[in-house]
């Protein structure tokens, strides 16, 4: 629902912001590690019950998650890999914070309550799936009433109370189940509606206009961030034998 709705007006007023960080010499990939540690210091505070805490160090981890795109695009280093490693450090994050409440139900005896955390992770997993799947066929999935700001927002809700915990724990779990049913009907009548070779052209033009990215990072001056060491050096090798054949083919035949 966030990126649907009001991305476009917050890209706005944290592009400044990410160019000031960027000025400062704080990059994207700092911005996202230091979000990890954000989150597993909020972790650690739910679970020993210090719930104010952990929301101020909950908000600490959003402004972490929410600015390293900025910066990225500031600082002209936007990326796969970038892309990669800030979703795989936000499901670490997600697995941690569930732990954290999961390590703090038990403690407080509702042993069996520490499974609602863990079902609210499953499906938080299958919703980051199907998006990733998704994408990867030329479809799209997103959107959705629980997506992560919206999780992040409702946990820190549920963080201003200990009584109102699990309480916003189960409206969590039906919210996120909601929008997983939601994404994989939406991607269940894409796929109907398309036929294979329209999903391969679609992934022949992701793929095209990647490497259109790489060419104009190139030509920009350095070697793309996205272009792999070896396969930057098979890449050139293959440029450097493809000149030389050019350079065989026009010199002169010379006759007996």
């Amino acid at each position: 629902m966030f990126d649907g709705r009001w991305r476009g007006a917050v890209d706005k007023r944290t592009a400044p912001i990410g160019s000031w960080l960027q000025a400062h010499g704080i990059t994207a990939d700092v911005l996202t590690a230091t979000g990890l540690i954000s989150a597993t210091a909020t972790a650690v505070a739910v679970a020993v019950g210090q719930m104010h805490l952990a929301i101020l160090l909950l908000i600490l981890t959003g402004a972490h998650d929410l600015f390293d795109g900025p910066v990225a695009k500031a600082a002209g280093t936007s990326s796969v890999r970038g892309a990669f490693f800030d979703s795989v450090t936000d499901r670490v994050a997600d697995a941690v914070l569930m732990g954290g409440v999961a390590w703090y139900l038990i403690s407080k005896g509702e042993g069996h309550l520490a499974l609602l955390p863990l079902a609210i992770l499953g499906v938080t997993a299958i919703v980051s799936y199907q998006r990733a799947k998704a994408e990867a066929l030329g479809l799209t999935a997103k959107g959705g009433l629980m997506e992560r700001a919206e999780r992040m927002i409702l946990l820190g809700a549920g963080l201003l109370d200990p009584v109102l915990l699990v309480p916003v724990l189960w409206i969590l779990l039906v919210l996120t189940s909601i929008t997983a049913v939601g994404r994989f009907v939406r991607v269940w009548k894409q796929a109907s509606e398309v036929s294979p070779q329209a999903i391969a052209r679609r992934r022949a033009k992701i793929a095209d206009s990647r490497w259109r990215e790489w060419r104009e990072r190139e030509a920009a001056g350095g070697r793309s961030a996205l272009w792999p060491e070896r396969f930057q050096a098979r890449r050139d090798a293959s440029v450097g034998n493809r000149d030389a054949r050019s350079r065989r083919s026009r010199r002169p035949t010379q006759r007996p």
